[in-house]
């Protein structure tokens, strides 16, 4: 269940959104990569409302952490407080931060001509970067800087391809993201203490969720 700090973080994100729709802000964003304004705000609305749903894939033992002080620059807007922990860790993937963002890099890559190639080598430098800026919370999860993924992706996309800096710096920025900041920090879930940890949720959802906006917008 939400609590009213959430709640109202998200409302907050929801009206913000609006707001830079109207001043054309997303728009440029969802025109560079051939998404008509009405269906890119319907993806960003898929995103935030998928944000909260994490589909479960297993359960591990974990070792209990010493509870710890989150630093201000990892405290992500759309979080949820920490729950009780009990000896386990359900590890889940989330709909708005993995599913979402994997199915439409994938449509990028078949409805563009961008080589594999390339898209390689930009997630692979994301991915580089987002491993060695984040890091693990104990009782919360994964967790990075927000700006750090759509910033090195658009650089990274501009340097590729210029021609196709907008779709590559998605795929790149989102599976860079996941691949970096989650998947590489696999190793670290037993020692977490925390009762959930989600691919694409917490702390790397605000990431993802910015990077598909930001990196657009700069490449």
């Amino acid at each position: 269940m939400f609590s009213p700090a959430y709640f109202i973080a998200f409302i907050t994100l929801l009206i913000v959104l609006m707001a830079l729709i109207q001043i054309g802000l997303l728009s440029i964003a969802f025109e560079k990569l051939g998404l008509s304004p009405n269906t890119g705000f319907l993806l960003l609305l898929a995103s935030l409302f998928g944000s909260g749903i994490n589909l479960p894939l297993a359960r591990v033992r974990a070792e209990p952490s010493e509870p710890g002080q989150i630093p201000p620059y990892l405290r992500g807007l759309l979080r949820q407080p920490p729950q009780p922990f009990s000896g386990q860790t359900l590890i889940a993937i989330n709909i708005g931060g993995c599913v979402i963002p994997v199915a439409f890099s994938l449509y990028l890559l078949s409805h563009h001509p961008l080589p594999l190639s390339q898209a390689l080598l930009g997630i692979l430098l994301v991915s580089a970067v987002s491993y060695a800026f984040s890091r693990p919370i104990p009782g919360l999860g994964i967790a990075m800087p927000a700006l750090l993924a759509p910033i090195t992706a658009a650089l990274a996309a501009l340097l590729i391809n210029p021609a196709m800096s907008p779709p590559l710096a998605y795929v790149a920025g989102t599976l860079g993201v996941l691949i970096g900041a989650d998947l590489l920090h696999m190793k670290d879930v037993r020692h977490l203490g925390t009762p959930v940890v989600s691919i694409g949720g917490a702390g790397t959802f605000d990431g993802i969720f910015i990077t598909g906006i930001v990196a657009v917008l700069l490449a």
